[in-house]
Formats: C-alpha cells, sequence, structure tokens
C-alpha cells in the first residue's frame, strides 16, 4: 500500500487481486447490492467484487477475452459480455453473450449473438426502449496486422425477456455505420438527457444518438475527422460547453483537448509528453473536481489525471500512479470517498485507488 498527492487529494493505492492480463471493468447491481466485474484479455477468469473491492464470487474459469461488460437495465445481476476477443489478430470467434446468475458460483452462459471482431459494445436507453449498440474492429483478416477490412458499427433494439437466444437463436443486427478503420475507442456520455455512444476510429470520433420515440433511425455526429483510439466529451471548465477529450491515433501516445469553436473542435490542449500506448480512460468527477483521467501501457505507463484550475486558467496534470501499465479505470464513489479501479493489465494487478481530500 501507498499513497502520493494530487491536486490537494490524498491517494491511496491497495492491490485487490492479481489476475493474468486483467482488463474490463464494468458496475453489476446484484441482490440489491453494488459490485463491479473485472474480466481478461486471454483465457482467464472474471471476477465478483464488493465495492469495498473484496472477491465474492468467480463467474466464469474462461474463455475470456472480454473487451466489454453491461449490465441488462432492470435485471437482477444478469449482464452481456463480449467472449473471445484475445487481440486484434485472434478475435474471428468473438461473440457477445449473456451472463445470468442463478446462485454463487453459477452463472448461465448463452450466447446472444456471434460478431466477429465484436470489441465495444453498450446498451442504450432511450424512450422506455434498451438498444445494443456493438463495435467491431474491423471486419476480417487474412493474416496479423492486415487491417485491410474496415470495422462497422452495428445495432439493435434488445428484447426484455433475453430467455429465447442461444447459439442457435441469435439477436439479429443492423450495421448502421461501415468503413471505420480500426474502430476501438467507446465511452457513454450523456447529452442532453439522452444516453450516447461516442465511438472513435481512424476516420475520426463520432456520436451516436440512439432513434427518438416514433423513429427507427440513429442519429450519428461527426465531432473530429481526425484519427483516435479513444475519446470522452466532459466539461473540464465548468463552463457548460463539453471538452472533446482524445486518446490518438490507435493505441497511440497523444493525449489532447478539444472545445468547440464556431460548431467545430478546435484543439486548445496538449499533453506535454508523449504517453506511449494510451489505452484507459476516463471523464467525469473526481473529488468534486472534473477530471480527465488517462492511462498508458507502455513507456512510463502511468496513470495520470487532467483537471481544470480556474486561478490560472490552465489545465494541470497529476500523476495518479507509476509504471502499471493500465488497460481501463472505473469511477465511483463509495462512504463519500472517490474509487478509481484500474486493470493494470501490463503487471497483471487490478488496483483500487481511494482518493480523498486533506482536509477530510
Amino acid at each position: 500500500m501507498c499513497e502520493r498527492e494530487v491536486f490537494a487529494m490524498k491517494i491511496e493505492k491497495k492491490v485487490i487481486s492479481n489476475l493474468t492480463k486483467c482488463y474490463s471493468i464494468a458496475p453489476l447491481h446484484y441482490q440489491d447490492q453494488d459490485f463491479f466485474l473485472v474480466a481478461a484479455e486471454k483465457q482467464d477468469p472474471c471476477y465478483l467484487f464488493d465495492l469495498e473491492g473484496q472477491q465474492v464470487d468467480k463467474i466464469w474459469n474462461g474463455p475470456g477475452g472480454v473487451m466489454s461488460m453491461v449490465q441488462v437495465p432492470g435485471t437482477d445481476g444478469q449482464f452481456l459480455s463480449t467472449y473471445k476477443f484475445y487481440s486484434p489478430n485472434d478475435s474471428k470467434e468473438a461473440k457477445i453473450v449473456i451472463v445470468t446468475p442463478r446462485g454463487k458460483g453459477d452463472w448461465e452462459i448463452r450466447t446472444l449473438v456471434s460478431l466477429p471482431h465484436v470489441h465495444r459494445f453498450d446498451l442504450l436507453q432511450r424512450d422506455g426502449k434498451v438498444y445494443l449498440i456493438a463495435c467491431a474492429l474491423k471486419s476480417g483478416h487474412e493474416f496479423k496486422e492486415d487491417w485491410s477490412m474496415p470495422g462497422k458499427v452495428y445495432a439493435a433494439e434488445l428484447p426484455a425477456d433475453l430467455s429465447a437466444f442461444d447459439e442457435a437463436h441469435q439477436l439479429e443486427l443492423t450495421v448502421i455505420k461501415e468503413n471505420m478503420l480500426k474502430n476501438h475507442g467507446y465511452y457513454r456520455v450523456e447529452d442532453d438527457g439522452v444516453q450516447t455512444a461516442v465511438v472513435s476510429c481512424n476516420e475520426g470520433v463520432y456520436q451516436f444518438i440512439p432513434p427518438a420515440s416514433g423513429n427507427s433511425e440513429w442519429e450519428i455526429r461527426t465531432l473530429l475527422d481526425t484519427p483516435a483510439s479513444d475519446a470522452v466529451l466532459v466539461d473540464l471548465d465548468g463552463d457548460g460547453e463539453k471538452e472533446l477529450c482524445t486518446l490518438a491515433p490507435f493505441h497511440g501516445e497523444k493525449v489532447a483537448i478539444y472545445k468547440k469553436e464556431s460548431g467545430a473542435y478546435k484543439k486548445i490542449y496538449d499533453y506535454p509528453e508523449d504517453a506511449e500506448f494510451t489505452h484507459a480512460i476516463y471523464g467525469g468527477m473526481l473529488c468534486g473536481k472534473p477530471a480527465f483521467v488517462v492511462g498508458h501501457r507502455k513507456g512510463k505507463r502511468n496513470l495520470f489525471a487532467i483537471t481544470w484550475n480556474n486561478e490560472t486558467q490552465e489545465f494541470v496534470s497529476t500523476i495518479i500512479d507509476e509504471d502499471r501499465g493500465p488497460a481501463n479505470v472505473y469511477h465511483y464513489v463509495y462512504n463519500g470517498k472517490d474509487i478509481l479501479i484500474a486493470t493494470n493489465r501490463e503487471t497483471d494487478e487490478v488496483a483500487m485507488y481511494t482518493i480523498t481530500s486533506e482536509t477530510e
């Protein structure tokens, strides 16, 4: 356990698990309690933790290959997960599965849809309906590092009852956008009270808005037309307009912030040094301040936060942890304290960072 200071905050780190190639993190509400899931990129287990960081169940031993997990809205612990996406070069058998709790250590797993190279997905709610949005990193490949077949974004309305789906009876998907090279980044962003998806690829950053009532079409907005690996919209400077924060290019080293000017996003900040293999991303509140949290998997392999200093009118970056190689990061508040969970993939550790004000 160690402590370090961050923008007038105290950080306490605790390693809560050692999971080989730990990767995906997701919240889960189950039996009237809040938990979070952690799953691995390779052929390793998925675990359930309580908000104190105690492991309370094992969901499966394998096969792993988990890029995303999302609870089915309104259910008691049922969630969807990607399966068998082991790497960009080993993802032809990837699928989305339905995971349903039947008791401690007993979780039923059924196929919802087989979707080669599916990397990120989410469930967005609007006007009483639930929509699945699924992003395929590519559409196929013939050899290692073959990027000749760009990815796509798929969508479907998700039925309230998923009991009919299995390997032989799969959900039908519709392509809503094509020609998305290295279709990697995904972040859910609430915009004007609507759950939307920010998707990043080589062609740029797009915002997908689910169909409004009485409409069957998704709205797709182009936010940026330059390559990005991941992006999020968050109002860092508190002026009521969300800034666009990006990691670029694909698995790249550049971290930037854009501000909307005359209807278009213009770059206003570059992180002062390269952050090789950027990957982990969070945008939201952190100890009462809007923050952008980034982790990268090569080079210094740091986890750091970027916030806005109202007095100096500039962005400030602060190191949260060093040389751990985070793949993903998840934030929640527990007992009045901000918690960051990071899957430090390069060091096989699941880390809990408890962040409190120095004055507390």
